[in-house]
């Protein structure tokens, strides 16, 4: 289904044919990230193929990933587009979208740690991304020592540089990302994985459900014909398409 020319006139978002969008410079390939000032990965293509449906350009801003929620409740964004689970506590803030996928946790060691479970990581530093559902899960394992980080856009570079650096002995994040560094290092391995299959959604302004209705029938439509399953191909094509 393509939107028609009235309903995409009806869509009220903060400027007129844009969709305003609340992110973060942060490197989470193959998600995200950006080279050479083009935003790049399967979330950037994604919103390029919903703004084309419904007749908006999409404009990322580089925010600090702890500011996302306050910059949407003050209504600077029309939506919170960033690796985002969807959570209760994120639904106080924001009205989220159907999931556009389905993903796993995991965590990472240096490749001679024979760490292989939570219950290996006991008495262990754990590092992840302050006020993350990572860090959170990480909270569950027994008798780990978390040690958060700020969510800059340069977290995921501080974070392996003190797992190399011996300053953690693991890290905690969305399994996509540490996939990528650990073919990207061989001195670090995948330890476990985690199957959370957090959806990651989009969050709209509450009170916008015009809006995340139409971009929920735009993701309905993307699965129905191919193209969502297609893009995720092009991506993550070392795991199912999981719709």
């Amino acid at each position: 289904m393509l939107w028609g020319d009235e309903e995409v006139m009806g869509l009220s978002t903060l400027e007129p044919g844009i969709l305003a969008i609340a992110a973060s410079d942060f490197d989470a390939r193959p998600m995200t990230y950006v080279e050479a000032g083009q935003r790049l990965g399967y979330e950037p293509d994604l919103a390029r193929l919903v703004g084309d449906r419904l007749g908006l350009t999409p404009v990322w801003t580089n925010l600090p990933m702890e500011d996302f929620y306050t910059e949407m409740q003050a209504g600077n964004f029309d939506v919170v587009w960033f690796n985002q689970a969807n959570t209760p506590e994120r639904q106080a803030w924001v009205d989220f979208s159907r999931p556009y996928g389905l993903f796993d946790e995991a965590v990472l060691v240096k490749s001679d740690r024979p760490i292989a479970s939570p219950a290996d990581l006991a008495g262990l530093k754990v590092g992840g991304l302050a006020d993350s559902t990572n860090i959170a899960l990480a909270a569950t394992f027994p008798e780990v020592i978390l040690v958060p980080f700020p969510g800059s856009d340069q977290v995921l570079p501080e974070m392996l540089a003190a797992l190399r650096a011996g300053e953690i002995d693991a890290l905690i994040d969305d399994e996509l990302v540490l996939v990528v560094a650990a073919e990207e290092d061989p001195t670090l391995k995948v330890a476990f994985s985690l199957p959370t299959q957090a959806q990651f959604s989009i969050g709209v302004q509450k009170g916008n459900g015009e809006l995340r209705d139409a971009i929920n029938q735009v993701l309905d439509d993307l699965i129905a014909d191919g193209t969502l399953s297609q893009l995720w191909a092009t991506w993550i094509p070392w795991k199912p398409f999981p719709f």
